[in-house]
């Protein structure tokens, strides 16, 4: 699912201009980059955690070639998902296990997903 999936389904959802959706969705990634850089750690309940760690410098190797490489100690975002995006993951296992893993949300009262491949764009003509 890309952002202009987002933006459309939210659209439908509350009924506003797909333009002015794009800027409300837009800002609030904003916000959420904006405050993890200044914060490191933004928590949203039901949701998960986004927290920014450092990696310690380090040694890897080549794949090509096997030599080693130095890496130097970068900050990366890490996420922790919350305890209901867990829950509604895990029954994919179960709904898999049944053979009907396109109805994901429906065995936990909520409304089935929509898949990415349900709404992926046509794919384009003449190349890129």
């Amino acid at each position: 699912m890309t952002k202009k999936d987002i933006v459309r389904s939210i659209a439908e959802q509350i009924d506003l201009p797909q333009l002015r959706t794009k800027e409300l969705v837009q800002k609030t990634f904003d916000a959420l980059i904006e405050t993890l850089v200044r914060d490191g750690r933004i928590e949203l309940r039901n949701f998960g955690v986004f927290q920014i760690k450092q990696r310690k410098a380090r040694m890897a190797r080549n794949p090509r070639t096997g030599a080693r490489v130095p890496v130097q100690a970068k900050h990366v975002v890490t996420f922790k998902p919350g305890k209901e995006m867990e829950e509604r993951v895990r029954q994919l296992d179960t709904l898999v296990a049944e053979g009907g893993a396109a109805t994901t949300g429906a065995a936990a009262g909520h409304p089935p997903e929509v898949r990415a491949a349900d709404t992926a764009p046509p794919p384009r003509e003449g190349g890129t």
